[in-house]
């Protein structure tokens, strides 16, 4: 009879479920959208984020501590105080391996040019190609680490096209110099005078303007340094500070073992750079604060953002429920009052009304989920130029959101009919 009494409801108002289950179902997608990009967004963002260069430094401990006592700034290095290049490899060692995105060690060389002014020669990895001991082969360097500069005229340096007597010059060093694409350019440095020709002539809004890079054994040969490196600039993806990973930063010693092993093992700034200072002999590294500090804001306002569309895509869905099931219950007032009259208690005609809302939301609820992975899929790719990943979780959420609204929406229809009066709709007094 229960069963009887659903189907000839939805037979006889099946527009206005349809309506229902279209409310519903766009409030689901929606919600499925938001919550399932901004489950993927941490790592979009930070991927975006890293093509404006690295995040963490790692340099020798003496330069490290020559810097905080004397308040330096930028590029500034002691003097013999250097890595060896034989450990840049051990970035991709560490727990966190995978979140490393790229990383270049860098060496800094004065050199003279053929007019007799002085240049600083800058030394890094090009696109380097490396066969790490677990079997993973990358390239690593400072070509994508650098992807925002403008290469204005040439090329970027290769080290797959062989040749070590290349380099590049920044705008204000080449406009100085009246040095041009092609040009062959002779520097003189502490251990000897190399002949390089320049293949680009780049824009990086920077110092590096008025400097000249050139492949890392180029400026080591320059600078009598073979085999050191004065730091590594690392691009990795990290979580958002909070006040765990703060209290780390300062005294890792101070954690308790359970306050450790989740810091440890949570992509914090501070938690890599430890990870790193462990893996890289006489190591110190540091996280450049304000790269850090903007992915976390950018980070937390945007899943902020996503968290604020999705509330209120759920209160919409709530408010059009709310209108749709009450006007429903007034159209069917004679109905429910008819059943009240032969005996039907307030919690049976409840039970029939929210069994029918329910079941038209489960079919809303369904379909808004599929449709809301269809819109987080075209977010992803318009956005990001990649696809959302799936997350299981975010099915149970749905499902509940969808209970809460549907039950939300159903609350003044329900308060209605357990105000209704049998006599009064049968006499038409409502």
């Amino acid at each position: 009879m229960f069963s009887r009494m659903i189907r000839g409801l939805l037979a006889r108002q099946w527009k206005k479920m349809l309506l229902i289950s279209f409310t519903i179902g766009l409030g689901a997608s929606l919600a499925t959208a938001m919550l399932s990009v901004m489950l993927d967004v941490g790592d979009k963002i930070n991927q975006e984020l890293k093509t404006y260069g690295a995040n963490i430094v790692v340099t020798p401990k003496q330069a490290s501590v020559f810097k905080d006592l004397y308040e330096l700034q930028g590029g500034s290095e002691q003097p013999d105080a250097y890595l060896r290049e034989a450990d840049v490899g051990k970035v991709k060692t560490i727990f966190w391996a995978f979140n490393i995105v790229d990383f270049a060690p860098y060496v800094r060389a004065e050199g003279t040019l053929a007019d007799g002014s002085q240049v600083q020669v800058l030394g890094s990895w090009f696109n380097h190609h490396l066969s790490l001991p677990d079997g993973e082969e990358l390239d690593a360097g400072i070509n994508s680490l650098r992807s925002w500069w403008d290469i204005t005229d040439g090329e970027w340096l290769d080290e797959k096209k062989g040749g070590k007597g290349r380099c590049m010059v920044g705008k204000d060093l080449a406009k100085q110099a009246n040095i041009k694409v092609g040009d062959t350019v002779t520097v003189a440095g502490k251990g000897n005078s190399l002949r390089m020709q320049v293949t680009g002539i780049f824009d990086a809004g920077g110092d590096e303007d008025g400097q000249l890079f050139t492949f890392l054994s180029n400026a080591q040969a320059l600078g009598g340094l073979q085999g050191k490196v004065g730091g590594i600039e690392v691009s990795a993806l990290t979580t958002p500070d909070n006040e765990l990973s703060e209290a780390a930063a300062k005294n890792p010693k101070g954690l308790s073992v359970k306050q450790y092993e989740t810091w440890y093992c949570t992509a914090y700034a501070s938690s890599i750079c430890y990870q790193l200072m462990e893996a890289i002999p006489n190591a110190a590294a540091s996280p450049v604060r304000q790269v850090a500090e903007s992915e976390g804001t950018i980070l937390e306002k945007t899943q902020l953002l996503m968290i604020m569309i999705t509330i209120l895509s759920m209160i919409g869905s709530a408010l059009g429920i709310c209108n749709l099931v009450t006007n429903s219950v007034m159209e069917r007032s004679s109905e429910i009052g008819l059943m009240k009259a032969i005996g039907a208690q307030n919690r049976d005609v409840v039970g029939l009304v929210m069994t029918e809302i329910l079941a038209t939301a489960m079919v809303g609820g369904v379909a808004g989920f599929f449709l809301g992975m269809g819109f987080a899929q075209i977010i992803g790719h318009t956005v990001f130029s990649s696809s959302i990943a799936i997350r299981p979780m975010v099915i149970p959420i749905v499902a509940v959101a969808v209970l809460l609204i549907t039950i939300t929406g159903s609350l003044p229809a329900i308060r209605m009919l357990l105000q209704l009066k049998p006599t009064e709709v049968l006499h038409e007094r409502v």
